[in-house]
């Protein structure tokens, strides 16, 4: 009898302290979830009363489900605009760079291996004015290259996306044309092509499709073994992705970090930048009422800025700047 007791006052308690266990719910970006996932998983296994539940399911959602106020914080890979800002009248939404990456252009063309792009064929290819494989843009582009006459199968997301945004972005900067008749922005009303949801969705649609081209982030081309391209930067030298190029696109941003870490570096300056890069946001409220989660969302910040970045590379970002990581660790006091 004693026995039975004791084993019921022990399970008991185990339920307690797994009962104890706080689950914070965030979603947005599908740009960094491969790190993100990482990220979480490692944070709970070195602290088993915190389980952080993260959706990937785009930018544009991360930043809906933040303002609506039904996830403890949002990821995005576009800054939130002043007019988004406005809207989250509860707190002040603080900006936190976590990691930087490119995206890449993506392809499925046989026998086409190691395609250049400038930033006005790209502009081109998404605008529907180069519709074939051997158009003289891309030839010129690509010198020496037996391209096809094919028709090219132009994908895009389908959801509200931050890699949408860093890729219009880029081509607004570059193309008159892009900026004047489609813009930037996590959802755009795309002249042309097939929508996928995610940069899973796209890179599973060019993979199946041949002839194809779309845009993600360089893990998902890596992780899928797909051939992506070098990109035209603003020095004129085409360039692929890679940790050493996408971090050389951050290296001015680095020194001039705005207060609210609200910043573009796409197209930047640099004979070795690539030119589609990006800082990815998490938005964190600057009020945080549970004193259990606001700990966890705290401790795991400081962690994320420092040990947490060793793991960028390995997945294909390159770590923060240490300029910009001094910056973030005085931001996490305004959290209150």
């Amino acid at each position: 009898m004693k026995k039975q007791i004791l084993w019921t006052m022990l399970l008991a308690g185990a339920s307690a302290i797994a009962g104890s266990a706080e689950t914070i719910t965030a979603a947005g970006a599908t740009f960094p979830a491969p790190i993100y996932q990482k990220w979480f998983e490692d944070f709970h296994k070195a602290h088993g009363d915190v389980q952080i539940n993260y959706q990937a399911i785009g930018s544009g959602g991360g930043i809906r489900q933040l303002t609506e106020g039904t996830v403890d914080f949002g990821a995005s890979d576009m800054p939130m605009t002043d007019d988004q800002l406005s809207k989250v009248t509860k707190y002040k939404v603080l900006h936190f760079p976590t990691v930087i990456g490119g995206i890449v252009p993506t392809y499925n063309v046989a026998g086409a291996a190691a395609l250049k792009f400038s930033g006005e064929t790209l502009a081109g290819i998404y605008l529907g004015n180069i519709k074939k494989w051997n158009d003289p843009a891309l030839k010129k582009d690509n010198p020496g290259v037996n391209l096809p006459g094919e028709d090219i199968t132009v994908v895009h997301r389908s959801d509200g996306s931050g890699t949408s945004f860093v890729f219009s972005d880029y081509l607004s900067k570059v193309s008159p044309e892009w900026k004047s008749k489609v813009g930037a922005n996590t959802s755009v009303n795309w002249p042309v092509g097939l929508g996928g949801k995610g940069n899973e969705g796209v890179a599973g649609l060019v993979k199946q499709t041949p002839n194809s081209i779309g845009y993600v982030e360089l893990i998902y081309a890596a992780q899928n073994k797909m051939e992506f391209g070098a990109i035209k930067n603003a020095a004129g030298n085409f360039v692929k992705a890679d940790v050493t190029t996408v971090t050389d696109a951050a290296a001015g941003a680095a020194k001039d970090m705005p207060a609210d870490f609200r910043v573009s570096i796409t197209n930047a300056p640099g004979k070795n930048a690539y030119p589609i890069a990006s800082f990815t946001w998490l938005l964190i409220p600057d009020k945080i009422d549970n004193a259990t989660k606001k700990k966890a969302i705290t401790d795991f910040l400081a962690w994320m800025m420092t040990a947490a970045q060793a793991d960028a590379p390995g997945l294909s970002y390159a770590p923060l700047p240490k300029p910009v990581v001094a910056k973030e660790q005085k931001q996490i006091a305004l959290i209150k």
